[in-house]
């Protein structure tokens, strides 16, 4: 399908909202998602089958590719055809390492569905359970698909019978990690099993794959797959070229994520509740329900991009109403209003400009004021909660000293850091009030090192101090005894002091800002009593915030 006539399927399909699949791609760091990814877009006609694999072709950085390692979520929508109906399937490729994880958060928040990847060899590991909890507490619905399972046959040389219990491990590792964190009223019906098509294996970098219903069709059976890997490099090589060829991997891929993942029809009214708190039974509770592409706008950005034309974008899931060029807009938590200035789906590195995106897709707009991730977007004049806050599973940990290497480059560095902080919320940035030193927090060693490149991309030449690891420590239990005094220096004041836990809905609205010390008294105090049931007294003498902490005066 040529690149044009697929954009105007893509566009037609964005209406028909039971034949939409959005849908991410998750796993541990190596496990083979980018490459997965590259077998789907060439089924798709987006890049060549000869590529497929090698080209990489959603770690469109040109770290990315060097290192082949995916650093940032990378989206696409692509056409599949399934029992003879279109269906329209919006994929997001995410991060693997740990350093990126932030990236997983807010690509889950614009899904209803997850393809986890697990590498046969290495089986499940620490970041495949922690981007599965994401996936299940974002209420995203899990399949399956065990990758490199060549390796299986050419490395470790293991018969059918073995290869059976490894593939058997595996499920059960991933279907106890479903038990412990998807809802309660999915703990079950989500658990993915070989004999419904939820669970598919293969090769991604060989290009072949099977699930049991797609195996019974085609009347394969494992014994021939053994054999394609038995004999001489050169009859090796020919036996899995036709394998890929007559089981090619995008087919029981494309096929599962048509059949097995919701539509959003299905999965907005479950995720609903989880991702935003607002009244289900207002106009825009409903049309979010129905996903109603005439109903009030409600759009939750999860990604932000600075372009040299275009300015801020924003990218997100529109969850109910339509996005259009020229609408007047309201961004619900900061309080501004602005005019959309133009629409574009993504495709991977590339944006295209389109009229308008409804309900149920993925879009991104720009010409709207000052806007970060997790910002809500609403239509103008409708009254509206923000989306719940992104939960990120830890915070930045690492900290550096930075600055230009030249002092004339420090306008140029002020530009850049709030570019990048902008589009990676993970990274915190901060003058360092006793020493006056710039500093820089990230996730972890890599990505502080991925965040200079950048900046040497944008043309600037940094300094950057040993890593400084912050450790984090707080108390199990409040503090039962009497406030403890402390004098000041030169003993003419006393302090007493006790300390008291946060419960974490405070944490996260400090996180989010929701809770902060440019707030007026009255409506941090009205804040605190009204959502988090604090006394007056201590609403209203609140007089420090730092970090994820809070000073109340209580005298």
């Amino acid at each position: 399908m040529g690149r044009y006539r697929q954009i105007e399927e893509i566009v037609k399909l964005m209406t028909q909202t039971e034949r939409i699949r959005n849908t991410s791609i998750i796993a541990h760091v190596d496990h083979g998602k980018t490459t997965l990814s590259d077998n789907l877009l060439a089924a798709a006609g987006i890049i060549s089958e000869q590529v497929a694999g090698q080209k990489l072709f959603l770690d469109s950085w040109e770290l990315e590719q060097k290192r082949q390692m995916t650093v940032f979520a990378s989206n696409i929508s692509l056409v599949h055809t399934y029992k003879g109906v279109d269906y329209l399937i919006n994929l997001i490729d995410t991060p693997g390492h740990i350093d990126f994880s932030g990236n997983v958060t807010r690509s889950l928040r614009a899904v209803d569905g997850a393809l986890v990847v697990v590498d046969a060899v290495e089986g499940p590991m620490t970041q495949t359970e922690t981007v599965l909890m994401q996936a299940l507490r974002e209420r995203v619905k899990p399949i399956l698909f065990i990758n490199k399972v060549d390796r299986l046959i050419r490395e470790l040389k293991l018969s059918p019978e073995e290869i059976q219990k490894r593939f058997a491990r595996i499920i059960t590792r991933i279907n106890t990690i479903i038990e412990k964190y998807a809802p309660p009223e999915h703990k079950k019906d989500w658990q993915v099993k070989v004999e419904d098509g939820r669970v598919a294996f293969g090769s991604a970098l060989h290009k072949w794959g099977l699930n049991l219903p797609y195996m019974k069709a085609k009347g394969v059976t494992f014994k021939e797959i053994i054999e394609a890997y038995t004999g001489e490099p050169e009859d090796v090589g020919k036996k899995v070229e036709a394998l890929s060829k007559r089981i090619p991997l995008y087919e029981p891929i494309l096929d599962m994520f048509c059949e097995h993942l919701p539509s959003p029809l299905e999965a907005q009214p479950y995720r609903q509740s989880q991702i935003w708190s607002g009244d289900v039974n207002s106009p825009v509770g409903r049309a979010m329900a129905k996903v109603d592409p005439n109903g009030p706008l409600l759009m939750c950005v999860t990604f932000i991009e600075v372009d040299p034309h275009s300015g801020i974008v924003a990218i997100g899931r529109v969850f109910s109403g339509t996005v259009e060029r020229g609408k007047t807009v309201r961004l619900v938590t900061s309080r501004q209003k602005g005019t959309i200035q133009q629409v574009y789906m993504s495709m991977a590195a590339d944006r295209v400009i389109v009229e308008r995106i409804p309900a149920g897709n993925i879009a991104a707009v720009s010409g709207l004021p000052s806007i970060h991730v997790g910002e809500t977007i609403a239509e103008e004049g409708v009254e509206t909660v923000p989306f719940e806050a992104l939960k990120y599973v830890s915070d930045p940990v690492v900290t550096v000293a930075i600055e230009p290497e030249n002092v004339k480059d420090l306008p140029l560095f002020d530009k850049v850091i709030h570019k990048i902080t902008l589009e990676d919320p993970n990274l915190h940035f901060k003058i360092d009030k006793e020493s006056g030193q710039y500093l820089l927090s990230g996730m972890g060693e890599l990505h502080l090192e991925v965040t200079a490149y950048r900046m040497q991309e944008a043309g600037l030449k940094v300094k950057m101090s040993k890593p400084i690891v912050i450790y984090r420590e707080t108390i199990t239990r409040d503090y039962k005894g009497p406030p403890v005094m402390g004098k000041s220096p030169n003993k003419h004041n006393r302090l007493w002091v006790t300390v008291e836990r946060l419960s974490e809905d405070v944490i996260e609205a400090i996180r989010t800002g929701k809770i902060n010390e440019m707030q007026s008294r009255d409506e941090r105090q009205k804040i605190l009593m009204k959502e988090f049931g604090w006394p007056a007294e201590d609403a209203r003498n609140v007089i420090a915030i730092e970090g994820t902490n809070i000073l109340v005066n209580r005298i």
